[in-house]
């Protein structure tokens, strides 16, 4: 088969179609382009999809904090932290040297009560404030000159929710107050939606729609799968229907162990699971098994031996996986995780490479 583009190659993985390689695309900390670009060995605000050759452009134009155009206000700092209130009215501790998840400080909104006064009434669809047209559109363009799989980036409901209360106070209101849950997830999904419909009614559609919606931590998820099923699971299914009304396939982002829930995520219509994290207990060639015939599979290869720059260790976790996985033509390279600052350049070019050798049909 001759070479294909990025966007060739994405759309027919997703369906399981014969390709000339399997597709790759890979997302980097914010420190580690940083340490390369200090390095000399990126250009200064170097694209990583253009620069290493990836076949995937994202782009997130959606602005989905209760206040969008809220500026973070610093409440205090230290030398390494620096804690901030937020859009959502979240008080988050961040290190200031390192790409971390934030440290969750306070909330002020932690009942229904709250969320009735100081959130459901400013979550509307007012596109001035939450649109980004413009970065879409240079996006969107700019993948098709370059051939690339486009897709708009956003995030789903159970990651919309936590921001705003948090994982405690979200999943006591699951166990307790599932009416209060239904109430928030019901108004991201019409969010969602109504965003979607204007951005692409006015700019075009993307190639496809890749959702971040993290339901997992080490070892299990954050609910039952019943619980996902009850709560989450109609809202992924509204939205995915959506997508798949304009014929847009849904990649499905999601970290930490949430196999119990895959099952469910499938029917509800993703496309592909993306992440496959490894040291929460995911295992790519299981998951592959057993769903690798149904969905498309981004992800599963540990980043440990990347953040290592252990080339041995690296050359093991790809030849063990990569010649089993590629099999079902789905199978698209990316880490389990995203590329740390730790890692050095040649190391991740040496994943890379290595991988795409053994990824060639």
């Amino acid at each position: 088969m001759s070479e294909l583009t990025g966007k060739e190659r994405i759309s027919r993985q997703l369906k399981h179609l014969p390709v000339d390689r399997i597709g790759v695309f890979e997302a980097f900390w914010q420190y580690t382009m940083r340490n390369w670009e200090n390095q000399g060995k990126v250009p200064p605000n170097a694209c990583p999809v253009e620069h290493f050759g990836l076949d995937m452009l994202l782009c997130e134009p959606c602005n989905m904090r209760i206040h969008p155009q809220a500026q973070d206000q610093v409440i205090s700092e230290d030398e390494d932290t620096v804690t901030l209130l937020d859009g959502n009215g979240a008080t988050l501790r961040r290190h200031k040297k390192h790409d971390t998840t934030p440290e969750h400080v306070d909330f002020s909104i932690k009942e229904r009560k709250q969320w009735l006064e100081l959130a459901k009434p400013f979550l509307t669809a007012d596109t001035a404030t939450r649109l980004n047209r413009e970065a879409y559109r240079k996006a969107r363009q700019r993948a098709a000159e370059k051939g690339l799989f486009f897709c708009w980036v956003g995030v789903n409901v159970f990651e919309l929710m936590h921001p705003i209360c948090g994982h405690e106070n979200m999943l006591l209101g699951m166990a307790l107050d599932p009416e209060w849950i239904e109430d928030m997830v019901n108004t991201y999904s019409e969010l969602i939606l109504q965003l979607q419909q204007e951005l692409f009614a006015a700019e075009g559609p993307p190639d496809g729609i890749w959702y971040w919606d993290d339901m997992g931590f080490r070892g299990r998820p954050f609910m039952s799968p019943d619980m996902y099923r009850e709560l989450i699971m109609p809202a992924h299914r509204k939205t995915i229907d959506y997508a798949h009304s304009l014929g847009l396939p849904v990649i499905m982002h999601s970290c930490g162990f949430i196999e119990p829930l895959l099952p469910y995520m499938v029917e509800a219509g993703i496309d592909a699971l993306q992440a496959i994290e490894i040291k929460a207990g995911m295992d790519l060639l299981r998951i592959d098994k057993q769903f690798g015939e149904k969905i498309a599979l981004i992800g599963g290869l540990d980043a440990r031996p990347i953040a290592n720059n252990d080339l041995p260790g690296i050359t093991r976790e790809l030849e063990s996986k990569i010649p089993i996985v590629k099999k079902n033509r789905g199978f698209i390279m990316h880490s389990d995780h995203s590329i740390p600052e730790s890692t050095e350049y040649e190391t991740y070019l040496y994943f890379k490479e290595t991988g795409l050798k053994l990824g060639t049909y």
